[in-house]
């Protein structure tokens, strides 16, 4: 697997003093960030600062499919304030704030961004993106840093070097924060690690030093579905 040519996502924390900066620091790693939960049956007010119509009702067709699972709704709108806020802008990554850490970046600010999303991007390629997005925008963190896969053993070296050639060109904070940083358990809900979650990234096995690897998933799994089901039931 060539990493350096994919795209990866950059997760966002609001602020340096959060709750999730302290849990971050403090300990263990996860799944969901349970400070940065929406309250069950919230309606979020979403809205495009960018992209054509048509490019527009992929991204909010895909997003919706987190609301078959998840007892909260979101609202696209056209004008007005909207707490998930998301740009176009090329060259600037993918990436989004997690859960209700949007509602602290001020208007008119993106809370969310895709970086080489257009009216050309296959419908794999777009799905793939959109749902990993939306599962931040809803709290979940990446899932390789879920505390319950005892910890991957990582070959820093080789994460440094890829992730900080294009197409990422991540400095060491980003990555720091996006592939080691940890959480106090208790500030999270976590199930088994599961290799085929949206919120998977590909790991080649050039990056671990213990043999753990995944490739790219496209689509939710089934834990996906069940541990959206269970932290916001409906």
């Amino acid at each position: 697997m060539e990493i350096n040519q994919d795209h990866f996502c950059s997760l966002l924390l609001a602020g340096n003093t959060s709750e999730a900066d302290k849990a971050r620091r403090a300990g263990q790693r996860a799944a969901l960030l349970l400070n940065a939960k929406w309250d069950l049956g919230e309606t979020i007010d979403v809205r495009f600062l960018a992209g054509t119509p048509a490019l527009r009702q992929r991204v909010e067709n895909v997003a919706k499919e987190w609301t078959k699972l998840a007892n909260v709704t979101l609202n696209f709108v056209d004008t007005g304030p909207a707490d998930i806020r998301i740009a176009f802008m090329p060259g600037k990554g993918s990436w989004s704030y997690l859960g209700t850490m949007c509602r602290r970046i001020d208007e008119p600010e993106p809370t969310m961004n895709y970086g080489w999303l257009t009216d050309d991007s296959p419908e794999a390629e777009l799905r793939r993106v959109v749902l990993h997005e939306f599962g931040h925008a809803l709290g979940m963190i990446h899932e390789h840093q879920n505390p319950k896969n005892g910890g991957i053993e990582w070959n820093r070296a080789a994460v440094k070097k890829d992730l900080s050639g294009p197409p990422n060109n991540w400095d060491d904070a980003t990555i720091e924060n996006n592939m080691f940083a940890k959480y106090a358990p208790g500030a999270l809900a976590a199930t088994d690690v599961d290799p085929k979650s949206i919120m998977m990234y590909p790991i080649p096995k050039a990056w671990t030093l213990d043999g753990t690897s995944a490739g790219f998933n496209s689509e939710l799994s089934d834990k996906d579905k069940q541990f959206m089901a269970t932290n916001y039931p409906k």
